[in-house]
């Protein structure tokens, strides 16, 4: 195929992508409060146990309605996910060995489960734990002193929540990625083995970066990262003894064929 009917291939893929993208970002707007109240909800849920009236604040006119513009887009980037790795699929596909496809197909399907349970370990497990953790400071008031509440703006809270989200489900990727690197050349399990305790000081270096100072975010993050880069070598491993089950059978069978061949001759 011609580079121009490639490029033209492309085009249209990411095409379909981008219009998806669009679909479900006005579908999402149109039902921006559900979401709003799904992503609140394990801080409600925290506030709610300590009574009283609880409230999110916006300090600027246009605030509320970047935001939900702002969770509607994102959103629809991490539900339209698995439709953008089938649009990128089938552009590479044609390019590909059967036993390529095989060997890549289920990559392809691994990875937005992957994505999802990441987003869903933050959700159902380190949110709960790290604003109970935050909300722990606040103070009552007393005689000659005011308390100390928690007031969240909409934009900060939903901003930290998304990006939390996306950290978590990109960081499931890794053991896609390496594997991937292996199958390629690019790296071996003896080499993951050795540069572990590399790993172990950049998975934390990196959750301090992503998530909020606090500790237990930071573990939620980084002991993950690290399990997954354990199972990475693992899978680098089994990848490893398949790859070379396949090159011993087929130097075995070109040598049963120069044998066919010299008994012939």
């Amino acid at each position: 195929m011609p580079l121009i009917a490639h490029l033209v291939e492309l085009r249209g893929r990411l095409l379909k992508s981008v219009i998806a993208i669009i679909v479900l970002f006005f579908i999402f707007f149109s039902v921006k409060e559900h979401i709003y109240g799904f992503l609140v909800q394990p801080l409600a849920d925290i506030l709610a146990e300590q009574g009283g009236e609880r409230r999110m604040i916006f300090t600027a006119l246009h605030e509320a309605f970047f935001t939900y513009i702002k969770v509607s887009f994102w959103t629809a980037l991490f539900v339209a996910f698995p439709f953008v790795a089938a649009q990128f699929w089938r552009f590479v596909a044609p390019g590909l060995y059967l036993h390529e496809k095989k060997a890549v197909l289920p990559y392809l399907v691994l990875s937005p489960i992957l994505f999802f349970l990441g987003g869903a370990l933050v959700y159902y497990f380190i949110f709960p734990l790290a604003w109970q953790f935050f909300i722990s400071f606040e103070t009552p008031g007393g005689v000659g002193s005011l308390a100390v509440q928690l007031e969240p703006k909409v934009n900060e809270y939903l901003s930290l929540v998304m990006r939390l989200i996306f950290a978590f489900g990109i960081s499931f990727q890794l053991p896609i990625v390496l594997t991937l690197m292996a199958r390629a050349g690019m790296t071996t399990s003896q080499g993951l083995a050795s540069k572990r305790k590399y790993a172990i000081v950049f998975s934390f270096i990196g959750a301090a970066i992503i998530t909020p100072p606090d500790v237990i975010s930071q573990v939620g993050l980084a002991i993950p990262i690290i399990i997954l880069y354990e199972a990475s070598i693992i899978a680098v491993r089994m990848v490893e003894k398949k790859s070379k089950s396949e090159d011993q059978a087929a130097s075995g069978d070109e040598e049963d064929i120069e044998e066919t061949d010299f008994n012939q001759a």
